[in-house]
């Protein structure tokens, strides 16, 4: 979490350290939970209303520690979100914080409180003082909230994904935040929780490599549709040297499929850099499938149709 978790605090702490009623009550300050106040956040520069319903959730995250009792951790999807592992859209602005049987789950306006059984559930606590569940247990109880199972599994793809620079220079910059086995374990030990039968699913499906929700979902959608399972993040070469990073490729066709994201056609700059990469990558003789959002969540026929049409031509 940011630096700025420590700038909220308690109305009764305030009181009593001298501040007025009148100052507290002022509409400089962010409420997200009773008898609590913080700055208001900044203007947000995201879009999407899903990104920024993401980061109210995450300033609420950071203002409810001002008032977290013993015992309670983030959990479900607020310690995904935390992790930075990729969601659907979620319904709602509340935070989901837990404890352990036999404690009281936590109530209020903003949270949904969760008592769990010990058993099965690991937290950590971070070097700013956050304690919530680790990576595969967090991964675990979205068993219960994630309805479709292709969202399962890009939780998943992004846990065991490490963060890399392309290239011949390559390295990677963020080692996976958790293993495959780690996640079969963590279902292993809720093996009677909602949801596990859809995690068991999803888990022989996840893949190292996925960048994002949406290199996820292609993949399966792909996959589902019957064609040969793609190789992600992989990067092309030409006799010069590296070209560029395809987001899901078939090295031996030479077919690349390209997720696009609203700014690759909002920024000017994107737009020009995706041209030239595309003019590389065609003059080293590939063929680029390009994917937009409309596309892939609500014409998946036409991304399976340009896709077969692109690879059966290059057989």
């Amino acid at each position: 979490m940011t630096s700025s978790s420590a700038r909220a605090f308690t109305t009764g702490g305030a009181l009593r350290g001298g501040a007025s009623r009148r100052f507290i009550d002022s509409e400089q300050w962010h409420r997200p939970f009773r008898g609590v106040r913080m700055p208001l956040p900044p203007e947000s520069s995201e879009s999407h209303p899903a990104a920024q319903r993401e980061r109210r959730i995450l300033v609420n995250a950071e203002a409810y520690r001002a008032i977290i009792g013993p015992g309670v951790f983030f959990s479900h999807s607020t310690a995904a979100l935390l992790w930075g592992v990729p969601l659907p859209p979620l319904p709602d602005d509340v935070i989901h914080v837990s404890v352990l049987a036999p404690s009281c789950a936590p109530e209020g306006r903003g949270v949904h409180g969760h008592q769990l059984k010990p058993h099965g559930v690991t937290t950590v606590t971070t070097t700013d003082g956050v304690t919530l569940t680790d990576p595969a247990t967090t991964w675990a109880l979205l068993g219960t909230l994630l309805r479709h199972p292709y969202d399962l599994v890009a939780a998943a793809d992004a846990l065991v994904t490490g963060e890399r620079i392309a290239g011949p220079r390559g390295r990677v910059v963020r080692e996976p935040l958790a293993t495959i086995e780690q996640l079969q374990a963590a279902l292993d030990a809720a093996h009677k929780r909602r949801g596990i039968v859809a995690l068991r699913d999803a888990l022989p499906r996840v893949r190292r490599g996925a960048a994002s929700r949406t290199e996820s979902w292609t993949r399966l959608t792909l996959v589902d549709a019957g064609l040969p399972e793609p190789a992600l993040n992989h990067d092309v070469h030409d006799v010069d040297g590296f070209v560029a990073c395809v987001d899901l490729a078939y090295p031996d066709l030479r077919v690349g499929v390209e997720y696009e994201g609203d700014h690759h056609r909002t920024d000017a700059a994107q737009w020009q850099r995706d041209l030239e990469r595309y003019e590389r990558l065609t003059a080293a003789g590939w063929r680029i499938v390009r994917v937009t959002r409309d596309t892939l969540f609500h014409r998946p026929d036409l991304l399976v149709r340009l896709v077969r049409e692109a690879l059966s031509r290059l057989r």
